[in-house]
């Protein structure tokens, strides 16, 4: 079965006092409609860290900072097995524009299972209601 690695931006803010995280809806592919955690694929040379910053640049026109590993998870979808590097990042600068999304919200604790999060992405969300 095909491998595939990827990274994903735990992106929070904090808004009214209210711990909030960024959810993406896929604007292509084979999950189109799905909601993730924004990210993507290291480059060669790159290291988790640089690989954050430039997908959500490229995907996100913004600037975050990688804080920490959040949690790993594996999953296996029909066709290829993910591993999905979960880092939480806080924001530089930028205004979040959706340039490869169909949309995208900002969820708290109460509103994390609202959207139909992806298979992959639904196995961090406990680890994400803790630092929620």
């Amino acid at each position: 079965m095909k491998q595939v690695t990827v990274f994903g931006a735990i992106i929070l803010r904090e808004n009214n006092g209210i711990k909030e995280i960024f959810a993406t809806q896929r604007g292509y592919g084979d999950f189109k409609g799905g909601w993730e955690i924004p990210g993507g694929k290291l480059e060669p040379g790159e290291t988790p860290e640089q690989c954050i910053v430039r997908e959500i640049k490229e995907e996100l026109a913004t600037e975050v900072k990688a804080e920490k590993i959040l949690g790993v998870v594996d999953y296996d979808y029909p066709t290829f097995h993910l591993t999905m590097h979960c880092i939480l990042c806080t924001i530089v600068s930028g205004d979040l524009e959706l340039l490869e999304h169909e949309a995208a919200k900002w969820v708290n604790k109460e509103t994390l299972h609202s959207v139909d999060w992806l298979p992959a992405d639904q196995l961090i969300l406990d680890k994400i209601e803790e630092i929620l």
